[in-house]
């Protein structure tokens, strides 16, 4: 799953709030050749939603934290790497390594960190093992370990953030885990998530819009009647989305006289003047559409959007054919729609 609006970031909190006072977790360490270093300690929501320090000097910390539930946090070193520990009140955190081997840590505790520390060892005995290994120790794992927030993490890791995650593969292994695990918010969300993937998957038909353009004519589907209809999503916010647009030039100028095509832009720009600015800028001719609501804009909501740039390509009757397709693959496409057509009109001719 690409870097998103719908983005876990791979560590993600694993509970909601109970009614236990605040209480604290102690962490200590010995990381040998780390020296004189700082680790930092980060959550990723309200449940820890701040950064702590372990200072460490001669390889060695120590640290108490407040926290009042479980949650997953991750370590996070000065060359970058990252680590995922589980805390909770009450535990007494031992953190052991080598700065040489800092994705090999050995943490102990409580009993998710024990589980995924010997999980890494047993990854660590298969040497380089492919990505279906990787998914078959993860699957086996998740499916032994019903309510393990272990499993959250594999499954997030190793299953929700491939690039093309397989959901109903997701879903069947959500549906072994049993107990307070599949109440866990994650877990909510991304079945959530899942279900507005599929809503908006190829094939299916894409939902009705109304979306105004600069000169606010209300454009909807219908405007598009007998068109292959490539929808692209940008923002004049957005460089990477900005760069995209010299794409859809390219395949404009190839395409405009084509009446079994249409590009249709839809901006998730805020403010009016710096999209039409940008519109200007990027000398994007065909049809322009913004409700300037961003992210929550009711057609990115209905298409699953969760990144920038993305595009749909919907067929004639309004069916997905396509998603976040390559320059390439829009050409390859728009081919196949010639050469139908060519065949269409010889049928005819033949009658």
């Amino acid at each position: 799953m690409k870097n998103s609006y719908f983005v876990y970031f791979l560590l993600i909190i694993l509970s909601a709030c109970n009614d236990k006072k605040s209480g604290t977790a102690s962490l200590n360490g010995e990381i040998k050749g780390l020296g004189n270093d700082t680790i930092y300690i980060y959550g990723v929501d309200e449940m820890y939603d701040r950064m702590d320090t372990l200072l460490v000097e001669n390889d060695k910390f120590s640290k108490t934290v407040s926290l009042d539930t479980l949650i997953a946090a991750r370590l996070l070193f000065s060359d970058g790497t990252q680590y995922p520990f589980f805390m909770d009140e009450g535990n007494k955190i031992q953190i052991k390594g080598s700065a040489a081997e800092l994705n090999s840590l050995e943490i102990s505790g409580n009993t998710p960190n024990e589980e995924f520390s010997a999980f890494q060892k047993e990854l660590k005995g298969l040497g380089t093992p492919s990505e279906k290994v990787l998914e078959d120790k993860a699957g086996k794992f998740i499916n032994e370990h019903h309510s393990s927030l272990v499993s959250i993490y594999l499954l997030d890791k190793y299953f929700v953030q491939k690039e093309k995650p397989d959901y109903a593969q997701i879903k069947k292994l959500t549906e072994h885990m049993t107990g307070e695990l599949k109440d866990r918010p994650y877990i909510d969300e991304l079945l959530n998530h899942i279900q507005e993937e599929e809503k908006a998957a190829i094939g299916k038909t894409a939902p009705y819009f109304r979306i105004p353009n600069p000169k606010g004519k209300q454009i909807n589907r219908s405007n598009f009647k007998d068109q292959y209809l490539l929808i692209h999503f940008w923002a004049s916010w957005d460089t990477v989305s900005r760069d995209s647009n010299a794409v859809y030039r390219r395949i404009y100028k190839q395409e405009r006289k084509n009446k079994k095509f249409a590009l249709l832009g839809v901006s998730l720009d805020m403010n009016k003047d710096t999209w039409q600015k940008a519109i200007k800028a990027d000398t994007l001719e065909w049809e322009q559409v913004c409700d300037f609501s961003g992210w929550n804009a009711e057609i990115v909501k209905q298409l699953a959007i969760k990144t920038l740039p993305a595009n749909i390509l919907l067929n004639p009757f309004g069916k997905i054919e396509g998603k976040d397709m390559t320059e390439e693959a829009i050409k390859k496409k728009l081919k196949e729609i010639e050469n139908t057509e060519k065949e269409k009109q010889q049928n005819k001719s033949k009658r």
